[in-house]
């Protein structure tokens, strides 16, 4: 099994080993989308949601998230981000919002997990604080959308899920 970095040749799960790596600015941005009913998109926009501001709360909930990705992936590096931003993209003509993180560090290994998790982080966050006006919401989409840095370079994802 060569091909799997975090299985050892013995077939065990193992954490990869990046001690002799150098380290380089590594930038990832991943992205997520939740599709709700028009009347929770309204609420959201006008900020009438009974929870509070649905946005900025979820914001913080992706930057927490990202700092916390080694505690839930179990083989993911602790790893010392420098610079997390979460945003949203509200598109009334399909009451969706889409949901983008970037993660960046100067260290031996990716941030990708770190995108990643921050927009699974505030997805969940705008689900749970609307779940009492749309228990239909769906959260889809979550992917890669572009990454630098490291050893296999700079990544742009070509499927049109990420416009």
């Amino acid at each position: 099994m060569p091909d799997l970095t975090h299985i050892d040749d013995k077939g065990r799960v193992r954490m990869v080993d990046v001690t002799a790596k150098t380290p380089t600015r590594r930038t990832a941005v991943a992205q997520a989308v939740v599709l709700m009913s028009k009347a929770a998109f309204t609420q959201i926009q006008e900020g009438t949601v009974t929870k509070g501001n649905v946005l900025e709360t979820a914001r913080i909930a992706g930057v927490m998230a990202a700092k916390k990705t080694a505690g839930l992936i179990p083989m993911c590096h602790p790893l010392n981000l420098t610079h997390v931003a979460v945003k949203f993209f509200p598109d009334p003509a399909t009451h969706a919002i889409k949901i983008q993180a970037t993660a960046r560090i100067l260290d031996r290994t990716g941030v990708e997990m770190e995108a990643l998790t921050a927009v699974a982080g505030a997805a969940l966050t705008i689900y749970d604080m609307c779940k009492s006006h749309d228990r239909e919401m769906t959260i889809s989409d979550i992917c890669l959308v572009e990454k630098t840095g490291g050893k296999s370079g700079h990544f742009i994802r070509s499927s049109a899920t990420a416009g």
